[in-house]
């Protein structure tokens, strides 16, 4: 694990000396406000505000050895590049541009997840609107746990955050299970 979360540290390093926004979101970012459980990579969102994204992607691809031959091609279409740092380390960094993204790099701190090694991560808040979001069952345990180790949430920034991006999804649904969660 710490061989994760110092690889996650450089590689933001790298990213802030891009002058590059980012936050470290999913596994690790549960590390510091919910149950502790085994994760295998880390996970980014990176601002590019959809301006030059071809040479921004471009220079984050430098930084990584990407998990797929097209990844520029695929990054640019589906707004996520996988690749691995550190030899083997697997890093998912979501190309991040619209007004929640945003939001979640402005709320993200700095946290110190290891002995001397500091992330910036998103709030408890934020990754709970995106585990609510992606929806697997892996997400709703997070968020029991999260819900449990956090005692005091900023409930109506969830509730302001969540349901928009449900409608996208059509699975207005999971905001009720959400609420569920929070009265058990």
């Amino acid at each position: 694990m710490l061989d994760l979360v110092q690889a996650a540290a450089k590689l933001q390093s790298e990213l802030d000396a891009l002058g590059l926004p980012n936050c470290v979101i999913g596994g690790l970012a549960l590390q510091a406000w919910g149950e502790v459980r085994l994760t295998r990579d880390a996970d980014f969102t990176v601002l590019t505000r959809f301006i030059d994204e071809e040479a921004k992607v471009g220079a984050i691809l430098a930084l990584v050895t990407p998990r797929r031959p097209d990844a520029l091609a695929f990054g640019l279409q589906n707004r996520v590049l996988l690749g691995f740092v550190d030899g083997d380390i697997s890093v998912d960094i979501g190309i991040g541009g619209f007004d929640y993204e945003e939001k979640i790099v402005e709320r993200s701190i700095e946290v110190e997840l290891a002995p001397s090694v500091w992330l910036r991560i998103c709030s408890a808040e934020d990754l709970i609107v995106m585990k609510a979001f992606a929806g697997r069952d892996q997400d709703w345990t997070d968020i029991k746990g999260i819900i449990a180790r956090q005692k005091s949430l900023n409930w109506p920034q969830i509730e302001r955050e969540l349901p928009p991006l449900l409608e996208m999804v059509e699975e207005p649904e999971r905001f009720d299970r959400l609420q569920a969660l929070r009265g058990s």
